[in-house]
């Protein structure tokens, strides 16, 4: 009996051992607990003080529960964690009185509320906050005396810093006296700040959450997701179901049958291909009014809730009105992304519009082989990526070409419209707005002839607040994107019964017991640590590690060591190796390993038999390394036993949405291209996932960034299509996908180890469009996606906040500060051209050499560099005796309106380091460099860090064709005699 009842202690201390490890003080409840030798105190004590207190925390969690176990070892842990101040921890480790899990989220989202708020809070008055903590016992004296200390040593926000850290380890109930206090030492702003009234009459600590009364303002009404409805699963059981339309009837869930739906799906969205009639709901219109008179404005609205539509009913009144005036209208739609381009196309503005106005789309993979002036001209609506508007802007600005001007269009929808900020090309064309826009106001008042501007409609479901901390930033953020866009207000508004959010939860993971697999990996590289005299300081796999190794390799490659060099690529692979294996099954991770060290071999083969490339004697080590590894490994990967616990978690998730729905169909969000490939296999491999119905593939990016061949623009518009129809239902998805996708019938969104920013985590869980939709993050190990998907909640909060505040702003107020930003931005604009010419202008009589990366032999001058577009080709014939040509395995479809195309890749005949393309121009082979493969030296100093070619500021001239071509006819001519 008494081993079932340590058995069921360890249970319970291992289910709460995520939030248990945050609430302990390692050292004090180390000098309250005997019942650890002292030599493994010391190793807690150390762990503290080189790593963290989190993993020592951890190393002393899992001492606590080293068997065998002393008598009354669960109580004395209880007692040290009570005597040493943590009550809340051992509140959580009663099994007669568990901790109420709505408590308990209550109490973790005041935790990450404080967290976020932390910058603002460390302005507090810490001696006085510090004294009436202590009075209210929400610290001890220990943490008082500490706090003290600190705070005469490193200043008031030292000291602040160690309150906050102590006070959310507090019982819950904490925040609302914390509130009290800052209310008491006159710290009204920052009461405010954390949810406390302004009304001191009001009740004291009232949390702003969906567990209170909705705030006043529309724009918060809609983006809220409580705690209430988060789910924290450790266990492979699925979470309870929740309706978060609790107490709405059944009929009001249904749309009206007089109401159009706003869905996107090409079918239901439009109404059918014949249907002309746009009604739109009374939100809608709400939000769609000042545009319909003129103004420039930007919609927020949740994902799903007819942002698209609301564009097309202000693209056909615009259109209208114009024609009733006389007037010829020219409206184009921007989106970022090349699919977004067919899908609002197809399902919204072509169904609409067709009968009235003439419509097309226009993007770099279209077919259509007519210059986009003409399409502009001879269409009323176009549809297009916004890069092939900024390309034609600039055109007609250089006068080079015929080209699009500002004036030649009367109305532009910035589809995700939060993107125009900073370098992004939405930003570059409305800076030829701005430009344009205070241009006219100087002609004005000169009595000049001005030019015409079109509208602005800008479509986001959140502007996202930057990364801000404070309040006032992210009011900051929102308005700068406001002023970019030229808007004269945001628009949003409460969705009332329309307003749907998926259920939410969260699946956590378990450390594997044991992984063999991982250590043989581990053990792999520290045996290259030794062969190259390497000493890390971080753990294997880790992202300091791997920032670590990067930093060693471009070292090493500018002291020409390639012994370091060489060892410090391998490190990289097999780092990346160990993060596959805790995402990944195993076998994905050893094919990556092996495919990698294949690719390395093969660089050591040359086409010509004649010709020997070298292999040093570092490179044969680590070959022979792996190989003798290998087998172990295979043998490893095939013991599902080992295998990550997030993987489990990811098919329990997946089997109970298609058990539990008649139809379901989702999107599983991956990090990385490998990943999404990894998982459509094994998913397509696993007989389960056959037995109920589970159709999937895989969609990951177009661009050629990633060692990952990509896929082409068709082939992701193939797996999109299949998609929609249904014939693929489950989309595993890299974020290429998260933005704009629209599938109506999409009832389920899974992240899985991914989380990034609060805009992304907007798009992402609104791809789950339809009725009970579910939104589940699936943890993966060092992905802290919990942590993280909670900070963006808070976000989320502060966002809705900004914006509320934002539109209360008087208009002459909110003009004059948009004016400011615009002028601003102008300005920065100016001096950033500025001082790029000037940097052209000093790097211009440069001197550049470029050596290999490999065996650092020299290859080339810049006076043998040429540009061909954007690419860097190298017109010496002399250079063609330097290198070898390979097969290129991904190659991608020639791009519309391109007059290049990749062939072979090209390599260092001595040590078969690849060092660019073997590129067709106009008939020519232009050998294309790429310039990470390279050692640059500049007017005699080595660059460590060269990754592209804007790090080198160095102006190339262009590609003399007549010339080089020349000396090509001239070289096939002689073969020909």
């Amino acid at each position: 009996m008494a081993s079932e009842s340590d058995e069921g202690k360890e249970r319970l201390i291992d289910d709460v051992r995520p939030s248990l490890r945050k609430r302990i003080v390692v050292e004090r409840v180390l000098d309250q607990l005997h019942t650890i030798e002292n030599d493994q105190k010391e190793q807690i004590r150390q762990k503290a003080r080189s790593v963290s207190d989190l993993a020592a925390a951890d190393l002393l969690i899992s001492a606590v529960l080293k068997k065998p176990h002393a008598p009354g070892w669960f109580q004395a842990f209880v007692d040290a964690l009570i005597h040493s101040g943590c009550e809340y921890a051992a509140d959580c480790i009663q099994p007669d009185n568990p901790v109420d899990a709505a408590v308990e989220a209550e109490n973790d989202y005041c935790v990450k509320l404080i967290e976020i708020l932390s910058p603002s809070l460390m302005d507090m008055k810490t001696e006085v906050v510090n004294l009436e903590c202590s009075a209210k016992e929400l610290i001890t004296q220990d943490d008082v005396e500490k706090i003290k200390t600190i705070t005469a040593n490193e200043g008031n926000r030292g000291g602040a810093r160690e309150l906050l850290r102590s006070i959310v380890r507090g019982r819950p109930g904490w925040f609302s006296q914390f509130l009290e206090i800052l209310r008491g030492t006159d710290h009204k702003r920052l009461y405010e700040l954390t949810g406390g009234s302004s009304d001191c009459d009001k009740t004291v600590g009232k949390l702003l959450s969906l567990k209170d009364e909705p705030m006043e303002s529309e724009a918060a009404a809609g983006s809220q997701d409580s705690p209430e409805f988060m789910v924290i699963s450790s266990t492979n059981e699925p979470p309870e179901e929740q309706d978060l339309y609790q107490g709405v009837s059944a009929k009001s869930r249904q749309l009206p049958d007089s109401v159009e739906p706003s869905t996107s799906d090409p079918v239901e969205a439009a109404g059918g291909p014949e249907k002309d009639d746009i009604v739109l709901r009374d939100y809608q219109m709400n939000v769609a009014r000042p545009a319909l008179e003129g103004k420039n404005i930007i919609i927020c609205l949740p994902t799903g809730s007819g942002k698209t539509r609301v564009a097309v009913y202000i693209t056909k009144k615009h259109l209208d009105h114009r024609r009733k005036e006389g007037c010829s209208g020219k409206v184009i739609i921007l989106v970022n992304k090349v699919p977004l381009v067919e899908q609002h196309f197809n399902a919204e503005f072509q169904p609409f519009l067709k009968h009235t106005y003439k419509v097309e789309r226009v993007s770099g993979d279209s077919q259509l082989k007519i210059s986009f002036t003409e399409i502009v001209k001879n269409n009323d609506v176009i549809v297009c990526t916004a890069q092939i508007l900024e390309n034609y802007l600039e055109r007609a600005n250089t006068g080079e070409d015929e080209g699009v001007d500002l004036s030649d269009l009367t109305l532009i929808v910035i589809d995700e419209c939060h993107h125009t900020q900073k370098g992004g090309v939405y930003n570059h064309i409305m800076m030829r707005y701005l430009k344009q826009k205070h241009k006219n106001i100087r002609l004005k008042k000169e009595q000049k002839k001005t030019l015409p501007l079109p509208q602005i409609l800008g479509l986001t479901a959140s502007p996202g607040v930057g990364g801000a901390t404070k309040m006032e930033k992210a009011e900051d953020h929102i308005l700068r994107i406001c002023a970019n866009l030229d808007a004269s207000k945001i628009m949003t508004t409460d969705l009332g019964k329309f307003k749907r959010e998926p259920r939410k939860s969260i699946q956590t993971v378990e450390d594997r017991k044991e992984d063999p697999f991982g250590d043989v990996i581990k053990n792999i590289m520290n045996d290259i640590h030794t062969h190259a005299e390497l000493n890390p300081t971080s753990d294997l796999g880790s992202q300091t590690y791997e920032q670590w190794v990067v930093q060693k390799e471009r070292i090493a490659a500018t002291e020409e060591n390639p012994k370091v060099r060489v060892c410090a690529e391998h490190l990289k692979q097999y780092s990346e190796g160990l993060n596959l294996c805790n995402t990944i099954r195993m076998r994905d991770a050893l094919n990556f390993l092996t495919e990698y060290q294949e690719e390395e071999k093969k660089k050591k083969k040359s086409p010509d038999a004649e010709l020997v490339i070298k292999t040093t004697e570092t490179e044969q080590f680590l070959f022979n390394l792996f190989e003798g590894k290998k087998k172990e490994l295979k043998q490893l990967s095939e013991k599902p036993e080992f295998e990550n616990d997030s993987l489990s978690k990811l098919r329990g998730k997946v089997l109970h949405e298609f058990t539990s729905r008649d139809k379901a169909r989702g999107i599983i969000f991956t990090k990385t291209r490998r990943s999404a490939i990894a998982l459509s296999q094994w998913i397509q491999e696993n007989p389960k996932f056959a037995d109920v119905g589970v159709k999937a593939y895989h969609v990951i990016g177009a661009g050629d960034q990633s060692v990952v061949k990509p896929m082409t623009s068709a082939e992701q518009r193939d797996v999109l299509t299949k998609f929609r129809d249904g014939e693929v239902n489950l989309l595993i998805a890299t974020t290429v996908a998260e933005e704009g996708l629209d599938i109506a019938a999409c009832n389920f969104v899974i992240r899985y180890g991914l989380v990034t920013n609060e805009i992304a985590m907007i798009q992402a869980r609104g791809r789950g469009r339809a009725e009970d939709s579910s939104y589940t993050l699936v943890d993966v190990k060092n992905s802290g996606v919990a942590e993280k998907e909670c900070v963006n909640e808070y976000r989320i909060t502060m966002m809705n906040k900004a914006i509320d505040k934002i539109r209360t702003l008087k208009q002459e107020d909110y003009d004059r500060r948009i004016l400011e930003y615009q002028m601003q931005a102008i300005m920065e604009g100016r001096m950033r051209m500025k001082k790029k010419q000037q940097q052209q202008m000093q790097t211009e009589k440069g001197e550049v050499k470029f050596s290999c990366r490999s065996c650092s032999k020299h290859v080339c001058t810049g006076e043998d560099i040429q540009m061909v577009d954007v690419h860097r080709v190298n017109v010496s014939l002399e250079f063609r005796k330097l290198f070898i040509k390979r097969e290129n395995t991904t190659l991608q479809e020639r791009h519309f309106d391109s007059e290049t195309e990749t062939n072979d890749y090209i390599a260092c005949k001595d040590c078969g380091q690849r060092w660019g393309s073997m590129m067709l121009y106009r008939g020519i082979d232009c050998p294309s460099l790429h310039v990470k493969n390279f050692v640059v030296t500049f007017n005699g100093k080595k660059k460590t860090k060269c990754t592209s070619w804007s790090d080198l500021k160095m102006r190339f001239p262009d590609f003399d064709y007549i010339k080089y071509g020349s000396h090509q006819l001239g070289k096939s001519s002689d073969e020909d005699d």
